[in-house]
Protein backbone atom coordinates (compact mmCIF):
# COMPACT_ATOMS: atom_id res chain seq x y z
CA UNK A 1 0.00 0.00 0.00
CA UNK A 2 0.94 3.64 -0.33
CA UNK A 3 2.13 3.88 3.29
CA UNK A 4 4.37 0.81 3.08
CA UNK A 5 8.12 1.39 2.68
CA UNK A 6 9.25 0.48 -0.85
CA UNK A 7 10.57 -3.02 -1.16
CA UNK A 8 13.85 -1.53 -2.43
CA UNK A 9 14.42 0.27 0.88
CA UNK A 10 13.17 -2.65 3.00
CA UNK A 11 15.18 -5.45 1.40
CA UNK A 12 18.16 -3.65 -0.07
CA UNK A 13 19.37 -5.47 -3.15
CA UNK A 14 18.02 -8.88 -2.32
CA UNK A 15 17.22 -11.84 -4.53
CA UNK A 16 16.09 -15.43 -3.84
CA UNK A 17 18.34 -18.44 -4.20
CA UNK A 18 16.50 -20.88 -6.49
CA UNK A 19 13.39 -22.26 -4.78
CA UNK A 20 14.71 -22.48 -1.20
CA UNK A 21 12.95 -19.33 -0.07
CA UNK A 22 16.22 -17.99 1.40
CA UNK A 23 17.58 -14.60 0.44
CA UNK A 24 20.97 -13.71 -0.96
CA UNK A 25 22.72 -10.53 -2.08
CA UNK A 26 22.88 -9.28 -5.67
CA UNK A 27 26.35 -7.92 -6.36
CA UNK A 28 25.46 -5.80 -9.41
CA UNK A 29 21.72 -5.15 -9.62
CA UNK A 30 20.57 -3.69 -12.94
CA UNK A 31 19.26 -0.19 -12.38
CA UNK A 32 16.38 1.51 -14.17
CA UNK A 33 16.38 4.93 -12.49
CA UNK A 34 13.82 6.39 -14.88
CA UNK A 35 11.19 3.73 -14.15
CA UNK A 36 8.77 3.84 -11.23
CA UNK A 37 8.33 0.62 -9.28
CA UNK A 38 5.64 -1.59 -10.79
CA UNK A 39 3.16 -2.34 -8.01
CA UNK A 40 2.03 -5.95 -8.21
CA UNK A 41 -0.79 -8.09 -6.81
CA UNK A 42 -0.30 -11.87 -6.97
CA UNK A 43 -3.46 -13.96 -6.89
CA UNK A 44 -2.55 -17.56 -6.10
CA UNK A 45 0.69 -16.64 -4.36
CA UNK A 46 1.13 -19.94 -2.48
CA UNK A 47 1.02 -22.17 -5.57
CA UNK A 48 3.88 -23.12 -7.86
CA UNK A 49 3.56 -20.12 -10.21
CA UNK A 50 2.83 -17.78 -7.31
CA UNK A 51 5.91 -18.69 -5.28
CA UNK A 52 8.14 -18.41 -8.36
CA UNK A 53 6.58 -15.02 -9.12
CA UNK A 54 7.62 -13.86 -5.66
CA UNK A 55 11.15 -15.10 -6.40
CA UNK A 56 11.20 -12.92 -9.52
CA UNK A 57 9.84 -9.91 -7.64
CA UNK A 58 12.47 -10.29 -4.91
CA UNK A 59 15.21 -10.54 -7.55
CA UNK A 60 14.33 -7.07 -8.91
CA UNK A 61 13.63 -4.69 -6.02
CA UNK A 62 14.50 -1.81 -8.34
CA UNK A 63 11.65 -2.75 -10.70
CA UNK A 64 8.87 -4.43 -8.71
CA UNK A 65 6.98 -3.74 -5.48
CA UNK A 66 4.65 -6.42 -4.12
CA UNK A 67 1.52 -4.82 -2.61
CA UNK A 68 -1.13 -7.57 -2.45
CA UNK A 69 -1.30 -11.35 -1.99
CA UNK A 70 -4.09 -13.90 -2.32
CA UNK A 71 -4.29 -17.65 -1.74
CA UNK A 72 -7.07 -20.22 -1.76
CA UNK A 73 -6.56 -21.78 1.68
CA UNK A 74 -2.88 -21.91 2.72
CA UNK A 75 -3.04 -19.20 5.37
CA UNK A 76 0.26 -20.18 7.01
CA UNK A 77 2.33 -19.65 3.86
CA UNK A 78 0.33 -16.55 2.93
CA UNK A 79 1.19 -14.98 6.30
CA UNK A 80 4.87 -15.88 5.86
CA UNK A 81 4.89 -14.24 2.42
CA UNK A 82 3.16 -11.15 3.82
CA UNK A 83 5.81 -10.79 6.53
CA UNK A 84 8.66 -11.35 4.08
CA UNK A 85 7.44 -8.64 1.68
CA UNK A 86 5.73 -6.36 4.24
CA UNK A 87 2.33 -6.74 2.54
CA UNK A 88 -0.92 -5.93 4.34
CA UNK A 89 -3.43 -6.39 1.48
CA UNK A 90 -4.37 -10.07 1.77
CA UNK A 91 -7.15 -12.36 0.60
CA UNK A 92 -8.00 -15.97 1.36
CA UNK A 93 -10.30 -17.20 -1.37
CA UNK A 94 -11.88 -20.18 0.35
CA UNK A 95 -11.57 -19.57 4.11
CA UNK A 96 -12.07 -16.66 6.49
CA UNK A 97 -9.12 -15.20 8.36
CA UNK A 98 -8.45 -12.18 10.54
CA UNK A 99 -7.33 -9.13 8.58
CA UNK A 100 -7.86 -10.70 5.17
CA UNK A 101 -10.46 -10.32 2.46
CA UNK A 102 -12.30 -13.47 1.43
CA UNK A 103 -13.89 -15.13 -1.58
CA UNK A 104 -14.31 -13.96 -5.14
CA UNK A 105 -15.30 -10.48 -4.01
CA UNK A 106 -12.02 -10.24 -2.11
CA UNK A 107 -10.02 -11.35 -5.14
CA UNK A 108 -11.78 -8.75 -7.29
CA UNK A 109 -11.11 -6.05 -4.68
CA UNK A 110 -7.38 -6.82 -4.76
CA UNK A 111 -7.40 -6.93 -8.57
CA UNK A 112 -8.93 -3.46 -8.79
CA UNK A 113 -7.15 -1.79 -5.84
CA UNK A 114 -5.82 1.69 -6.67
CA UNK A 115 -2.36 0.79 -5.36
CA UNK A 116 -2.03 -2.05 -7.89
CA UNK A 117 -0.56 -1.58 -11.39
CA UNK A 118 -0.29 -5.21 -12.51
CA UNK A 119 -2.26 -8.28 -11.44
CA UNK A 120 -0.68 -11.73 -11.70
CA UNK A 121 -3.53 -14.23 -11.98
CA UNK A 122 -1.91 -17.49 -10.85
CA UNK A 123 -4.97 -19.13 -9.33
CA UNK A 124 -5.99 -22.55 -10.62
CA UNK A 125 -9.40 -23.55 -11.94
CA UNK A 126 -12.43 -21.32 -12.32
CA UNK A 127 -11.36 -18.97 -9.51
CA UNK A 128 -9.41 -16.77 -11.91
CA UNK A 129 -11.85 -15.50 -14.49
CA UNK A 130 -13.86 -13.02 -12.42
CA UNK A 131 -10.85 -11.16 -10.93
CA UNK A 132 -9.25 -11.19 -14.39
CA UNK A 133 -12.24 -9.39 -15.87
CA UNK A 134 -12.39 -7.01 -12.89
CA UNK A 135 -8.73 -6.09 -13.41
CA UNK A 136 -9.28 -5.49 -17.13
CA UNK A 137 -12.27 -3.24 -16.45
CA UNK A 138 -10.17 -1.31 -13.93
CA UNK A 139 -7.49 -0.75 -16.58
CA UNK A 140 -4.82 -2.85 -14.85
CA UNK A 141 -2.07 -4.73 -16.59
CA UNK A 142 -2.75 -8.48 -16.33
CA UNK A 143 -0.17 -11.29 -16.32
CA UNK A 144 -2.27 -14.37 -16.91
CA UNK A 145 -1.20 -17.82 -15.71
CA UNK A 146 -4.75 -19.10 -15.15
CA UNK A 147 -5.84 -21.10 -18.19
CA UNK A 148 -9.47 -21.38 -17.23
CA UNK A 149 -10.14 -17.64 -17.45
CA UNK A 150 -9.81 -17.60 -21.24
CA UNK A 151 -11.08 -21.14 -21.72
CA UNK A 152 -14.33 -20.47 -19.87
CA UNK A 153 -14.94 -16.85 -20.81
CA UNK A 154 -12.53 -15.99 -23.63
CA UNK A 155 -15.27 -14.51 -25.80
CA UNK A 156 -15.88 -11.91 -23.07
CA UNK A 157 -12.44 -11.42 -21.50
CA UNK A 158 -10.38 -11.21 -24.71
CA UNK A 159 -12.84 -8.84 -26.37
CA UNK A 160 -12.97 -6.52 -23.34
CA UNK A 161 -9.18 -6.51 -23.06
CA UNK A 162 -8.78 -5.45 -26.70
CA UNK A 163 -11.51 -2.83 -26.43
CA UNK A 164 -9.85 -1.32 -23.35
CA UNK A 165 -6.28 -1.58 -24.67
CA UNK A 166 -5.23 -4.03 -21.93
CA UNK A 167 -2.55 -6.53 -22.91
CA UNK A 168 -3.10 -9.96 -21.39
CA UNK A 169 0.53 -10.83 -20.75
CA UNK A 170 0.79 -14.64 -21.03
CA UNK A 171 2.72 -16.47 -18.32
CA UNK A 172 2.43 -19.98 -19.79
CA UNK A 173 5.77 -20.81 -21.39
CA UNK A 174 4.12 -21.74 -24.70
CA UNK A 175 2.11 -18.54 -25.07
CA UNK A 176 5.02 -16.45 -23.82
CA UNK A 177 7.15 -18.04 -26.54
CA UNK A 178 4.62 -17.11 -29.23
CA UNK A 179 4.32 -13.60 -27.79
CA UNK A 180 8.10 -13.17 -28.01
CA UNK A 181 8.24 -14.63 -31.53
CA UNK A 182 5.72 -12.15 -32.92
CA UNK A 183 7.55 -9.15 -31.46
CA UNK A 184 8.87 -7.01 -34.30
CA UNK A 185 6.28 -8.41 -36.73
CA UNK A 186 3.99 -5.40 -36.69
CA UNK A 187 2.33 -6.18 -33.34
CA UNK A 188 1.53 -3.14 -31.26
CA UNK A 189 1.76 -2.83 -27.48
CA UNK A 190 -2.02 -2.67 -27.10
CA UNK A 191 -2.83 -6.17 -28.36
CA UNK A 192 -1.38 -9.60 -29.10
CA UNK A 193 -3.16 -10.29 -32.40
CA UNK A 194 -0.99 -12.49 -34.60
CA UNK A 195 0.32 -10.36 -37.48
CA UNK A 196 -0.40 -10.88 -41.16
CA UNK A 197 1.83 -13.42 -42.77
CA UNK A 198 1.47 -15.97 -39.98
CA UNK A 199 0.55 -19.37 -41.38
CA UNK A 200 0.22 -21.20 -38.07
CA UNK A 201 1.18 -21.21 -34.40
CA UNK A 202 2.79 -24.41 -33.13
CA UNK A 203 2.49 -25.13 -29.42
CA UNK A 204 4.93 -27.70 -28.10
CA UNK A 205 4.04 -30.40 -25.56
CA UNK A 206 6.47 -32.60 -23.65
CA UNK A 207 4.11 -35.55 -24.01
CA UNK A 208 4.14 -36.03 -20.24
CA UNK A 209 5.22 -39.18 -18.38
CA UNK A 210 3.05 -41.52 -20.48
CA UNK A 211 4.14 -40.56 -23.98
CA UNK A 212 5.38 -44.10 -24.65
CA UNK A 213 3.17 -46.05 -22.25
CA UNK A 214 1.23 -48.84 -24.00
CA UNK A 215 -2.41 -47.92 -24.41
CA UNK A 216 -3.51 -51.03 -22.54
CA UNK A 217 -1.63 -49.88 -19.43
CA UNK A 218 -3.11 -46.39 -19.23
CA UNK A 219 -6.09 -47.43 -17.08
CA UNK A 220 -3.73 -48.64 -14.34
CA UNK A 221 -1.87 -45.32 -14.02
CA UNK A 222 -1.78 -44.08 -10.40
CA UNK A 223 -1.86 -40.46 -9.14
CA UNK A 224 1.74 -40.82 -7.97
CA UNK A 225 2.86 -41.83 -11.46
CA UNK A 226 0.84 -39.07 -13.11
CA UNK A 227 2.31 -36.43 -10.80
CA UNK A 228 5.89 -37.31 -11.85
CA UNK A 229 6.32 -34.93 -14.79
CA UNK A 230 9.59 -35.49 -16.70
CA UNK A 231 10.58 -31.86 -17.30
CA UNK A 232 8.40 -29.33 -15.43
CA UNK A 233 7.67 -28.71 -11.73
CA UNK A 234 4.05 -27.57 -11.38
CA UNK A 235 1.00 -27.79 -9.14
CA UNK A 236 -1.03 -31.00 -8.93
CA UNK A 237 -3.92 -29.94 -11.22
CA UNK A 238 -1.65 -28.69 -14.00
CA UNK A 239 0.62 -31.73 -13.70
CA UNK A 240 -2.29 -34.15 -14.13
CA UNK A 241 -3.56 -32.07 -17.05
CA UNK A 242 -0.10 -32.36 -18.60
CA UNK A 243 -0.21 -36.14 -18.16
CA UNK A 244 -3.56 -36.33 -20.01
CA UNK A 245 -2.57 -33.58 -22.51
CA UNK A 246 -5.68 -31.68 -21.44
CA UNK A 247 -3.23 -28.95 -20.50
CA UNK A 248 -2.26 -28.59 -24.14
CA UNK A 249 -5.89 -28.63 -25.24
CA UNK A 250 -6.67 -25.78 -22.85
CA UNK A 251 -3.64 -23.91 -24.20
CA UNK A 252 -4.98 -24.27 -27.75
CA UNK A 253 -8.21 -22.56 -26.69
CA UNK A 254 -6.19 -19.90 -24.85
CA UNK A 255 -4.06 -19.24 -27.92
CA UNK A 256 -7.18 -18.85 -30.04
CA UNK A 257 -8.32 -15.97 -27.82
CA UNK A 258 -4.93 -14.49 -26.90
CA UNK A 259 -3.66 -14.16 -30.46
CA UNK A 260 -7.00 -13.89 -32.26
CA UNK A 261 -6.31 -16.78 -34.64
CA UNK A 262 -8.72 -19.44 -35.94
CA UNK A 263 -8.29 -23.01 -34.75
CA UNK A 264 -7.20 -24.01 -38.24
CA UNK A 265 -3.98 -22.05 -37.66
CA UNK A 266 -3.16 -23.77 -34.35
CA UNK A 267 -1.20 -26.99 -34.05
CA UNK A 268 0.28 -29.09 -31.25
CA UNK A 269 3.68 -30.78 -31.61
CA UNK A 270 5.13 -33.22 -29.07
CA UNK A 271 8.67 -32.18 -28.12
CA UNK A 272 9.97 -34.34 -25.24
CA UNK A 273 13.00 -32.18 -24.38
CA UNK A 274 10.86 -29.07 -23.63
CA UNK A 275 13.61 -26.82 -24.99
CA UNK A 276 11.58 -25.28 -27.83
CA UNK A 277 8.63 -23.70 -26.04
CA UNK A 278 6.61 -22.83 -29.15
CA UNK A 279 7.04 -21.75 -32.76
CA UNK A 280 5.49 -19.38 -35.28
CA UNK A 281 5.46 -20.39 -38.93
CA UNK A 282 5.09 -17.67 -41.57
CA UNK A 283 3.59 -17.87 -45.05
CA UNK A 284 7.01 -18.01 -46.68
CA UNK A 285 7.87 -21.19 -44.75
CA UNK A 286 10.22 -19.51 -42.28
CA UNK A 287 9.80 -20.17 -38.57
CA UNK A 288 10.61 -18.37 -35.35
CA UNK A 289 11.06 -20.38 -32.18
CA UNK A 290 11.77 -19.47 -28.58
CA UNK A 291 14.17 -21.84 -26.82
CA UNK A 292 15.45 -22.18 -23.29
CA UNK A 293 15.91 -24.52 -20.35
CA UNK A 294 12.45 -25.27 -18.87
CA UNK A 295 12.14 -22.88 -15.93
CA UNK A 296 8.90 -20.99 -15.29
CA UNK A 297 10.73 -18.01 -13.83
CA UNK A 298 11.72 -17.03 -17.40
CA UNK A 299 8.19 -16.45 -18.79
CA UNK A 300 7.06 -15.05 -15.43
CA UNK A 301 9.86 -12.49 -15.48
CA UNK A 302 9.15 -11.52 -19.10
CA UNK A 303 5.47 -10.96 -18.28
CA UNK A 304 6.37 -8.73 -15.34
CA UNK A 305 9.26 -6.90 -16.98
CA UNK A 306 7.90 -6.60 -20.54
CA UNK A 307 9.33 -5.42 -22.89
CA UNK A 308 12.69 -5.98 -21.16
CA UNK A 309 14.56 -9.27 -20.83
CA UNK A 310 15.85 -8.73 -17.30
CA UNK A 311 18.93 -10.42 -15.85
CA UNK A 312 18.46 -13.14 -13.24
CA UNK A 313 21.70 -14.60 -11.95
CA UNK A 314 20.82 -18.22 -11.17
CA UNK A 315 18.53 -19.02 -14.11
CA UNK A 316 19.82 -22.09 -15.96
CA UNK A 317 21.31 -21.72 -19.43
CA UNK A 318 21.46 -24.06 -22.39
CA UNK A 319 24.90 -25.62 -22.78
CA UNK A 320 25.66 -25.27 -26.49
CA UNK A 321 29.04 -26.96 -26.07
CA UNK A 322 27.19 -30.19 -25.33
CA UNK A 323 25.46 -32.12 -28.10
CA UNK A 324 21.71 -31.44 -28.20
CA UNK A 325 18.97 -33.64 -29.62
CA UNK A 326 15.60 -32.05 -30.29
CA UNK A 327 12.74 -34.37 -31.24
CA UNK A 328 9.32 -33.51 -32.66
CA UNK A 329 6.35 -35.73 -33.39
CA UNK A 330 2.57 -35.43 -33.75
CA UNK A 331 0.41 -36.10 -30.65
CA UNK A 332 -1.40 -39.43 -30.30
CA UNK A 333 -5.05 -38.51 -29.72
CA UNK A 334 -5.99 -42.16 -29.20
CA UNK A 335 -3.63 -42.30 -26.23
CA UNK A 336 -4.61 -38.79 -25.10
CA UNK A 337 -8.31 -38.23 -25.92
CA UNK A 338 -8.43 -35.11 -23.72
CA UNK A 339 -6.56 -33.21 -26.44
CA UNK A 340 -9.18 -34.20 -29.00
CA UNK A 341 -12.01 -33.23 -26.62
CA UNK A 342 -10.49 -29.79 -26.07
CA UNK A 343 -10.19 -29.18 -29.83
CA UNK A 344 -13.82 -30.19 -30.27
CA UNK A 345 -15.04 -27.98 -27.43
CA UNK A 346 -13.05 -25.01 -28.75
CA UNK A 347 -14.44 -25.37 -32.26
CA UNK A 348 -18.02 -25.79 -30.98
CA UNK A 349 -17.63 -22.59 -28.97
CA UNK A 350 -20.45 -21.17 -26.89
CA UNK A 351 -20.33 -22.65 -23.38
CA UNK A 352 -18.68 -25.92 -24.46
CA UNK A 353 -15.20 -24.77 -23.33
CA UNK A 354 -16.67 -23.88 -19.90
CA UNK A 355 -18.13 -27.39 -19.68
CA UNK A 356 -14.75 -28.84 -20.67
CA UNK A 357 -12.91 -26.84 -18.01
CA UNK A 358 -15.36 -27.57 -15.17
CA UNK A 359 -15.63 -31.26 -16.02
CA UNK A 360 -11.86 -31.66 -16.22
CA UNK A 361 -11.28 -29.92 -12.89
CA UNK A 362 -13.76 -32.20 -11.13
CA UNK A 363 -12.50 -35.31 -12.94
CA UNK A 364 -8.92 -34.55 -11.90
CA UNK A 365 -10.05 -34.13 -8.29
CA UNK A 366 -11.82 -37.50 -8.49
CA UNK A 367 -8.69 -39.15 -9.91
CA UNK A 368 -6.45 -37.69 -7.21
CA UNK A 369 -8.95 -38.87 -4.58
CA UNK A 370 -8.93 -42.38 -6.03
CA UNK A 371 -12.58 -42.29 -7.08
CA UNK A 372 -11.91 -42.89 -10.78
CA UNK A 373 -8.94 -44.16 -12.75
CA UNK A 374 -6.71 -42.22 -15.09
CA UNK A 375 -8.74 -43.09 -18.19
CA UNK A 376 -11.85 -42.07 -16.30
CA UNK A 377 -10.82 -38.42 -16.66
CA UNK A 378 -11.51 -38.14 -20.42
CA UNK A 379 -14.62 -40.31 -20.11
CA UNK A 380 -16.12 -37.98 -17.52
CA UNK A 381 -15.25 -34.95 -19.65
CA UNK A 382 -16.73 -36.53 -22.78
CA UNK A 383 -19.92 -37.42 -20.92
CA UNK A 384 -20.27 -33.83 -19.69
CA UNK A 385 -19.78 -32.41 -23.18
CA UNK A 386 -22.34 -34.84 -24.61
CA UNK A 387 -24.91 -33.85 -21.96
CA UNK A 388 -24.53 -30.09 -22.53
CA UNK A 389 -27.33 -28.16 -24.23
CA UNK A 390 -25.67 -25.61 -26.55
CA UNK A 391 -25.67 -21.90 -25.69
CA UNK A 392 -24.48 -19.78 -28.61
CA UNK A 393 -23.42 -16.55 -26.85
CA UNK A 394 -23.28 -17.16 -23.10
CA UNK A 395 -22.96 -14.21 -20.74
CA UNK A 396 -21.29 -14.46 -17.34
CA UNK A 397 -24.43 -15.63 -15.58
CA UNK A 398 -24.86 -18.42 -18.12
CA UNK A 399 -21.22 -19.44 -17.69
CA UNK A 400 -21.60 -19.52 -13.91
CA UNK A 401 -24.68 -21.70 -14.22
CA UNK A 402 -23.05 -24.08 -16.71
CA UNK A 403 -19.97 -24.32 -14.51
CA UNK A 404 -22.01 -25.18 -11.40
CA UNK A 405 -24.25 -27.68 -13.19
CA UNK A 406 -21.34 -29.43 -14.89
CA UNK A 407 -19.45 -29.80 -11.61
CA UNK A 408 -22.49 -31.25 -9.88
CA UNK A 409 -23.03 -33.78 -12.67
CA UNK A 410 -19.40 -34.89 -12.78
CA UNK A 411 -19.21 -35.29 -9.00
CA UNK A 412 -22.31 -37.47 -9.10
CA UNK A 413 -21.04 -39.56 -12.03
CA UNK A 414 -17.66 -40.04 -10.34
CA UNK A 415 -19.34 -41.36 -7.17
CA UNK A 416 -21.72 -43.67 -9.03
CA UNK A 417 -20.70 -47.15 -10.20
CA UNK A 418 -20.91 -47.46 -13.95
CA UNK A 419 -18.86 -47.76 -17.10
CA UNK A 420 -16.10 -45.44 -15.85
CA UNK A 421 -12.90 -47.38 -15.10
CA UNK A 422 -11.65 -47.18 -11.53
CA UNK A 423 -8.09 -48.38 -12.40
Amino acid sequence: MAGNPPILRRLGYLTPLRHTGRIGRMENPTRFPDRPLLRIAVLGSTGSIGTQTLDVIAAHPDRFHLVALAAARNETLLREQARRFNVSLLCLGETEARGALTGTDGLCELATHPDVDLVVVATTGAAGWEPTLAAIRAGKHVALANKEALVMAGSIIAVEARERGVVLRPVDSEHSAIWQCIQGEGVGDSHLTAPRGVRRLLLTASGGPFRNTPLAEMAAVTPRQALAHPTWTMGAKVTIDSATLMNKGLEVIEAHWLFDVPYEKLEVVVHPQSIVHSMVEFEDGSLKAQLGVPDMRVPIQYALGYPDHLPYGDLPRLDWERAQTLEFQPPDVDRFPCLRLAWEAGRLGGAYPAVLSAADEEAVCAFLAGTVGFTGIPRLVERALAAHQPISQPDFEAIRLVDAETRAHVREWARSPGPLPVG
